[in-house]
């Protein structure tokens, strides 16, 4: 049989934040933490509408928790899987749909070039073995919004199977040590979204958006390797953060394009695996996080109550924090899944197999694609770690933020400052601005190059440290200022005149002969006590460190009582 012709169609490059978790339904945040035991004697899931996993008293029975995920990610191209129809996330209702998309009889699937190099491509960076054989099924289900009644997927054999993804998850009282998992990756398989369905609830109607109906997607299956919601919502950042590097999907939680069901059962260890439920469509990190932690901790109150756990599909109620039935799966679906007689085999090949008069538009080389591919996530905080001297955990969070590792590579570029000074201005200071604005990167009134100009004046000592977080502030109000214009028009240059500087330590040290006394009895904080008194002196102009140094000369010296500098006028 020949291989299904394929449409060429460049991808799409709009990089927009991925917005994971936040308090609306779609947001942004750090995932929660969980553990995968539980205790006896807890009181109804009804009554704990927010509970989370616990670990049992010592002594009593233990519980294991089995996670795994099924991740539909839209890949990012101008036209669907199957048609012509362009792909846009803000288009009008309806207006986006060809005679296939609605299934008009006598229409036929043209399959897409670059959605097959997309799959191949994410299947290799996810250490994937690519069948050069793989066929399409259609898979039978009715519902409003699938015109034709079934579902181009490939289920029998998928392009991409048995691979596996490296993921970080943050341990310690101050999550500061990265302990590396292994998640394996069961297959990778092409297939159709579906379209949308909004319910009106006040007219009790349903509408219908066909736009979705036909957008090639990427079903990302992996394995039950994963314990806790951490873990799952970690694993599924890190698969997000590989397909934007590789362009193969943008990713975007907000808008749809990365949603998860997730498959989660709980057991004792050593036993068999107890009855699974799956929660569906979950489209944030924290959510995602969330539902797993509040479905495993219900799973195991039911158990311990004496009920049992049916094998059924849940939602996850973000209000609320718990998950809700949908539908039982006791009655298994039929799909019945059949070949799908308008598409033949799709045939890959490498360099060795690769004919000789082959035409290049109608072939897909796995190794000239695996030759294009990108650095990945991994690779780049190892050379961030290696180049720039930063703890792990700094790597992950320059790569966890859109567009915060460009914004920080960009202030190295610009800045005599060292790059642990940087990485802690940019992760501390202007991240933690960032967050209290609820502010995307690309959306900061500081600039890469206003944040290097405020480290330069920091690093040759012309401000103080809190007069640069003063200045910082300032920029962050005042869009348009430069550092150096804030720092005369406030007056927030440090004190060049170290006569004067050690006059007013002088000053200082003779105003308050009890705290001299204080130090000389080797009280530590005394000391710091007059270094605020001569900052406060100076308007905070004066470099802590310098006046540390002028004091204590005087005082091993001896020179307190020297000349008064009462009644005399010190300019700072």
């Amino acid at each position: 049989m020949a291989a299904p012709m394929l449409r060429w169609c460049c991808p799409v490059r709009r990089w927009a934040l991925a917005c994971i978790d936040g308090g609306s339904r779609y947001g942004r945040g750090a995932a929660t933490g969980c553990t995968s035991s539980g205790k006896r004697g807890q009181s109804s899931v009804a009554q704990q509408p927010r509970i989370t996993a616990q670990k049992p008293r010592k002594g009593e029975h233990e519980w294991a928790a089995v996670v795994g995920l099924e991740i539909h990610a839209q890949i990012s191209s101008n036209s669907k899987l199957f048609s012509g129809s362009q792909v846009h996330f803000t288009a009008p209702p309806n207006s986006l749909v060809s005679f296939f998309d609605a299934s008009l009889p006598g229409t036929l699937p043209v399959l897409n070039r670059r959605c097959v190099e997309a799959a191949v491509m994410t299947g290799l960076a996810l250490n994937c073995r690519i069948n050069k054989k793989s066929l399409f099924d259609r898979k039978h289900y009715f519902y409003a919004d699938l015109p034709a009644g079934y579902q181009i997927t490939q289920q029998r054999l998928p392009i991409a199977v048995n691979g596996s993804m490296v993921y970080g998850v943050c341990v310690g009282k101050k999550r500061s040590q990265v302990i590396n998992k292994t998640v394996r990756v069961k297959q990778i398989q092409l297939e159709q979204d579906s379209g949308k369905s909004l319910h009106d609830d006040l007219r009790s109607q349903t509408l219908i958006d066909l736009n979705r109906a036909g957008v090639g997607l990427l079903e990302v299956v992996l394995e039950p390797d994963m314990s806790c919601g951490e873990e799952a919502a970690t694993a599924v950042r890190e698969l997000q953060l590989i397909l934007q590097a590789l362009g193969t999907s943008q990713a975007n939680m907000a808008e749809g394009q990365l949603r998860v069901d997730a498959n989660i059962s709980v057991h004792h260890p050593g036993e068999p695996l107890g009855i699974r439920t799956e929660v569906k469509n979950l489209n944030s990190a924290r959510f995602l996080a969330k539902a797993i932690d509040y479905e495993i901790q219900r799973q195991i109150n039911e158990l311990e109550n004496g009920g049992e756990i049916l094998n059924e599909t849940r939602s996850f109620d973000y209000k609320l924090g718990c998950t809700v039935p949908m539908r039982d799966k006791e009655g298994k679906q039929d799909y019945r899944f059949m070949p799908e007689p308008n598409l033949p085999p799709l045939l890959l090949y490498d360099a060795e197999s690769l004919p000789t008069a082959a035409d290049l538009q109608q072939v897909i080389n796995i190794d000239q694609i695996r030759e294009q591919l990108p650095e990945l996530p991994s690779v780049t905080r190892e050379k961030l770690v290696q180049r720039y001297g930063m703890l792990p955990e700094h790597s992950f969070a320059l790569l966890n933020e859109v567009g915060l590792l460009e914004f920080f590579q960009n202030v190295i570029k610009e800045t005599r400052a060292e790059p642990k000074k940087v990485t802690s201005w940019v992760l501390n200071t202007f991240l933690g601005f960032l967050k209290q604005q609820n502010l995307a990167v690309s959306e900061s009134p500081v600039t890469p190059s206003a944040l290097a100009e405020l480290l330069n004046l920091l690093d040759r000592k012309a401000i103080s440290s809190s007069a640069a977080k003063q200045v910082f502030e300032e920029l962050w109000r005042s869009k348009g200022k430069t550092p150096a214009q804030i720092v005369s028009e406030k007056k927030l240059e440090l004190m060049q005149d170290q006569e004067a500087l050690e006059q007013l330590c002088h000053a200082v040290m003779e105003g308050h002969p009890q705290v001299v006394t204080d130090v000389k009895k080797g009280n530590p904080r005394a000391i710091n006590k007059l270094i605020g008194l001569v900052r406060k002196a100076t308007l905070s102009r004066a470099d802590p460190t310098v006046i540390k140094e002028i004091l204590e000369k005087k005082l091993s010296s001896g020179d307190v009582s020297g000349p008064s500098a009462r009644g005399r006028t010190v300019q700072p």
